[in-house]
């Protein structure tokens, strides 16, 4: 359960009304890997193992859903229980992360330490040499805009409440692969990996939507999957700029209607 109905009262041409309203409402979930707790995720509770899975894909822990044994949700305890292959080497104290820190939440997303892990990762995998054999791919900007007006159909919560990010990822002709909701706009870029990573699709030639502002986390998530477009409705940010700079991300925001700020690597896009 994540929504409820609550009695409001609301103003309108100088009337007041008493009428009931649809809000969300966060839930704090706790993470285990192999018996052990890696980190609290305040969210909203649902598509639970889409978020763990592209939690656990976005710091580095895992590189595919074959790397996962088991994945059992306790929807009762809001909890999730991860238990990964034998041949995975992972230590839970090696990743240095404080009890504060181990607390993700829905305002400001990511912290630093996990940050520092993902982009650890991301420098063993040597992803900026992957991303920059993308550099021929090619997408109209009808095309992202055509993605992004789906995106906001696709998004009923939002439309409903007004209270959450919608994310989406399409493959390069515009159609859609997987489309999810969640409070905090990290939250629903987790879920779509993940989604797509239960679903054992790959990541070559899709590209990213989001409803929210591209941050420096929202685009390290999209860096470590490899994909190299990310558009949202909303603004970029400076780390965000930066990352994507700097990884070879094209960068796109303000994609509403007929227009979009393209932020770095334009090439990309085709008018």
């Amino acid at each position: 359960m994540f929504k409820r109905k609550v009695k409001i009262s609301k103003i309108t041409k100088d009337k007041k009304v008493e009428i009931e309203d649809i809000i969300l409402y966060e839930t704090p979930i706790d993470l285990y890997v192999n018996s052990k707790p890696l980190v609290n995720i305040i969210c909203l509770a649902n598509d639970l193992k889409e978020l763990t899975v592209g939690f656990l894909f976005s710091i580095g822990i895992i590189d595919s859903i074959k790397d996962i044994k088991d994945i059992d949700v306790n929807e009762l305890e809001n909890s999730v229980y991860v238990k990964l292959k034998k041949e995975i080497n992972f230590d839970i104290e090696a990743l240095d992360v404080n009890p504060i820190s181990r607390v993700v939440d829905t305002t400001c997303g990511i912290s630093s330490p996990w940050r520092e892990v993902i982009k650890k990762s991301l420098d063993k995998a040597n992803i900026k040499e992957e991303l920059k054999a993308k550099d021929n791919i090619t997408i109209e900007a009808t095309t992202i805009l055509s993605a992004i007006k789906k995106m906001q159909t696709s998004t009923p919560l939002y439309r409903e409440t007004g209270g959450c990010h919608g994310a989406a990822i399409f493959n390069n002709e515009g159609n859609l692969q997987t489309v999810k909701e969640d409070i905090g706009r990290h939250n629903a870029i987790d879920k779509i990996i993940g989604d797509l990573l239960l679903k054992e699709i790959s990541f070559e030639n899709v590209f990213l939507t989001s409803t929210g502002r591209l941050t420096g986390d929202s685009v390290l998530k999209a860096i470590r999957a490899k994909i190299p477009i990310v558009a949202s409705l909303s603004a970029a940010i400076e780390s965000g700029i930066r990352l994507a700079f700097a990884y070879g991300i094209t960068l796109i925001g303000f994609a509403r209607g007929s227009r979009m700020n393209i932020y770095t690597h334009p090439e990309r896009i085709i008018v």
